[in-house]
């Protein structure tokens, strides 16, 4: 029982130092020093000194990858073991897990020293050689496997609940962007296909169409810097806003509480300024709600974690668990020289144990690493395509007069008189009611308006 009582005391007090907040004008706070950005995730750089590591979060802008058919070639090719553990050294997962590591690592260096020095060993001759320090007072330090061995199963458990539920956020972010993307498409294409060009002119035409499909693209831009940090997006969002849009809308969306809010309202301004039926502008308008539901499934997603007692008990779990497993790797690797084995086995152990805490934190928030940028320049081109095609334009017959332009337009002829005695007789059969309205139809409500008549 000593044995282990001093096993605990030489741990807090060396190997668990590094995970110690440091004080700074009296406030406890993480030391986490900065480095310079990489520009180039295919070949990134070598590893930098320990002291300039911070890369895990400033390299989230360089893992949005969008693939094409190559890439997917590359990806599946029969080399890919062997290069990724060539590019071992350059992962930006490991490279944040620099200090965890050397942690761990120290420990098991001090536990064969330390050992060494009480316990007796041999030299680089073979000879052994007696304890230098001989003290009832410094016993050996080690465990036994036995509780590393019942506890893993509950670590493990942990660990895959806490990948599993961060790579279902990441894949719902990533759907509401797919959504994004497939009606954004399918709004501007009935925009475009349903736009009655009766007594419209082709400038009018353009002109409309335009403002819908610019509308469109400021919502997902500004859903975009919504969901991105500040120091990044803002000053590219105001940009790619003031080229694109007129100068007054762009403004409105800058100076608006809720951006994506006021982005969505003006894409409805463009729809009912669209010339169409009613029923048609109502199918148009349900994927702005469909925006709407992707934008506060995103908002979720960022304001609310994985629940942050399960994080912590995870991270303490993992993080008690390795610092004490080099005591238990004492005797398994009494066969090699000095034990020295086991330094690199817990650097090794630690390595992937504390990858894999780290793939689930770097997925848990999705949209820095979601190449939302490309999404939006890929929607705002698509978008403009759209709308430049014309019914017609390909030498399809063209059935419907309102999708014709007015300059394809035949000669309407003027239609015949209805005869006096057949609108007497069809008003004598219709009862009117005391306040004048037929059909027992209080509402007051005309159908003579235009966007109301039926193509």
């Amino acid at each position: 029982m000593m044995r282990n009582f001093a096993s605990v005391l030489l741990l807090l007090s060396s190997g668990a130092a590094a995970f110690a907040p440091v004080q700074h004008n009296g406030v406890r706070t993480i030391a986490t020093p900065s480095t310079p950005l990489y520009g180039n995730t295919k070949q990134p750089p070598a590893l930098p000194p320990i002291k300039d590591i911070s890369y895990g979060e400033e390299s989230r802008k360089y893992r949005r990858t969008v693939y094409s058919h190559d890439d997917w070639v590359k990806h599946r090719s029969s080399d890919r073991f062997l290069r990724n553990l060539l590019a071992i050294g350059s992962s930006g997962v490991y490279k944040s897990l620099a200090k965890e590591v050397l942690a761990t690592t120290g420990v098991a260096t001090f536990i064969v020293l330390y050992n060494c020095l009480v316990g007796g060993y041999t030299d680089l001759e073979g000879i052994k050689h007696s304890a230098l320090i001989e003290s009832v007072w410094a016993p050996l330090m080690a465990l036994p496997l036995a509780p590393f061995t019942l506890s893993s199963p509950s670590l493990g458990l942990l660990l895959v609940f806490r990948t599993n539920t961060s790579y279902q956020r990441w894949d719902e972010a990533r759907k509401n962007w797919g959504m994004n993307i497939n009606h954004t498409r399918d709004l501007v294409r009935m925009g475009t296909s349903f736009y009655d060009n009766a007594a419209v002119s082709s400038e009018q035409r353009a002109k409309d169409l335009k403002a819908l499909s610019l509308a469109t693209w400021s919502f997902v831009r500004a859903m975009k810097r919504h969901l991105s940090p500040e120091s990044e997006d803002e000053q590219d969002f105001r940009r790619e806003l003031f080229e694109r849009l007129p100068a007054p809308q762009a403004q409105a969306i800058i100076d608006a509480a809720h951006r994506p809010n006021r982005a969505l309202f003006d894409l409805s301004v463009a729809i009912e300024n669209l010339p169409m039926h009613f029923l048609r502008k109502n199918q148009v308008h349900q994927a702005v709600t469909i925006f709407e539901d992707n934008l506060g499934s995103s908002e979720r997603l960022l304001t609310s974690p994985v629940p942050l007692f399960y994080s912590r008990h995870t991270a303490r779990f993992l993080s008690f668990w390795l610092l004490l497993l080099p005591f238990a790797l004492w005797d398994p690797f009494a066969g090699t020289w000095n034990h020295v084995g086991m330094i690199p086995a817990t650097a090794v152990i630690s390595i992937f144990l504390f990858g894999i805490e780290e793939l689930a934190t770097q997925m848990e928030e999705p949209f820095t690493i979601l190449p939302m940028q490309a999404f939006c320049d890929k929607i705002g081109n698509w978008c403009n395509e759209i709308v430049s095609w014309q019914a017609g334009d390909n030498g399809m017959a063209v059935n419907m007069p309102s999708m014709i332009s007015p300059e394809g337009l035949p000669e309407l002829k003027e239609p015949a008189p209805v005869p006096a005695m057949a609108v007497a007789s069809v008003a004598a059969a219709m009862p009117v009611m005391a306040n004048g309205d037929i059909n027992g139809d209080t509402t007051g409500i005309t159908m003579d308006q235009p966007h109301n008549a039926i193509p």
